[in-house]
């Protein structure tokens, strides 16, 4: 693998850490702003929200920019939105700054996903993507946990000092380490790249993304009192429980990325089953303590095995606008996580149960395999028009061997 993916990898990496850290130090950031939690809670949505935002938007208005450029692009305002944020002087303006930091991640990982897959040959390509995926994940293991602990002994404004510490070795390594030939820009131009999605199977591809991570989240955004109220957990061991998460999150991105770069189809049926499986057991697995860590690892390795088909399924139905397509799925991801939250909460306010939310989940899982199955169906019916696995890159289109589908 080239090593340039490393430098693709760092700055996922910055941006998983800045991405999670906001809800381990919501109380500090509180506290020094004068403002309640609840108002607090609005700095993560400010992020997603600039997520959803920036992901197409971004990726459109750069589509015939050189990659490299704006991968570097894309670091700087990462850099900027995270320094604006340490020297916020009142909660709008923190806001605003990290809603600007939201904006660069959804393109980051569209367009990086684009030159990931254009530096390795076609069998190699779900791994070159899940190995930059693989800074997001072990933001989980070490970058939230080792970030929030810096805010809670220096302040939290110190974090997002480190964050930017961060954003820059990005840049560094990006600018030293991403081939200047691998980084050409789409010639489609941003109306090319808007009209790629008018295509149903780009909207299934992302369909299915929205139902199989809100699955996910519907969840995990209740894990603290699933661990707490049914497994018994000590509030002080959730944030070691939660790194476990990341540990089967990495271990999932990894397995998944050797699997689908086989057979993407298998991969992304295979992950969700498993997913509506863990999720089905977790009322039973709950209910002890060693048995709920099992369950913590199990549901990132199955969420997580999915990542690299769904990004790769989605590149290849808008195989002229790769990076849009992609980016776009990063806002589909986002709004996954506010969705299956509020899927989760209806949940538990309709009072079945802490782990209610984790049946509802199981509930998404089935939904987002309905869409696929659906996207399935639309292949197939296409299938005398296009024959073979295409996965967009700079180069031109490189067909696979139908055994793909």
């Amino acid at each position: 693998m080239p090593l340039a993916l490393l430098a693709l990898a760092v700055g996922a990496f910055g941006i998983g850490t800045t991405e999670f850290v906001m809800m381990g130090l919501l109380p500090d950031v509180a506290d020094d702003l004068n403002i309640s939690i609840p108002t607090a809670g609005h700095l993560v949505s400010a992020y997603a929200i600039g997520v959803v935002v920036g992901a197409p938007l971004l990726a459109a208005v750069t589509a015939r920019m050189a990659r490299r450029k704006v991968l570097i692009g894309l670091m700087v305002l990462f850099v900027a939105g995270n320094t604006l944020s340490a020297f916020a002087p009142d909660h709008h303006s923190l806001l605003a700054a990290r809603f600007l930091s939201g904006l660069p991640h959804g393109a980051f990982f569209g367009v990086g996903a684009v030159v990931a897959t254009g530096m390795v040959s076609a069998e190699r390509k779900a791994r070159a993507v899940s190995l930059m995926f693989l800074g997001l994940t072990v933001a989980n293991i070490a970058g939230v946990p080792v970030a929030t602990l810096m805010g809670q002994h220096l302040g939290w404004r110190a974090t997002f000092l480190g964050v930017s510490v961060i954003g820059l070795a990005a840049i560094g390594s990006l600018a030293l380490l991403l081939p200047r030939d691998t980084a050409h820009g789409s010639a489609a131009g941003l109306r090319g790249e808007l009209a790629a999605l008018k295509s149903l199977p780009v909207w299934l591809a992302l369909g299915t993304t929205v139902a199989g991570f809100g699955a996910l989240f519907s969840a995990y955004s209740y894990i603290t009192p699933m661990l707490t109220d049914s497994a018994g957990y000590a509030d002080s061991s959730v944030t070691l429980l939660l790194a476990l998460f990341g540990v089967g999150a990495t271990a999932g991105n990894l397995l998944g990325g050797r699997l689908a770069d086989r057979s993407m189809r298998a991969t992304l049926f295979g992950g969700l089953l498993s997913l509506v499986a863990v999720l089905a057991l977790f009322p039973v697995l709950m209910g002890s303590a060693w048995s709920a860590a099992v369950a913590v690892v199990l549901l990132g390795a199955a969420a997580f095995v999915t990542s690299s088909p769904l990004l790769l399924m989605v590149m290849e139905k808008a195989s002229s606008a790769p990076s849009l397509a992609s980016s776009a799925n990063q806002a589909a991801f986002n709004l996954a996580n506010a969705g299956g939250a509020w899927i989760g909460g209806l949940a538990l306010a309709a009072g079945f149960g802490v782990t209610s939310p984790a049946l509802a989940g199981a509930a998404l899982a089935v939904l987002g395999l309905a869409v696929a199955a659906m996207a399935y169906g639309v292949d197939r019916r296409r299938t005398p028009l296009h024959t073979g696995r295409v996965v967009a890159t700079h180069t031109p289109r490189q067909a696979e061997t139908p055994a793909h589908h």
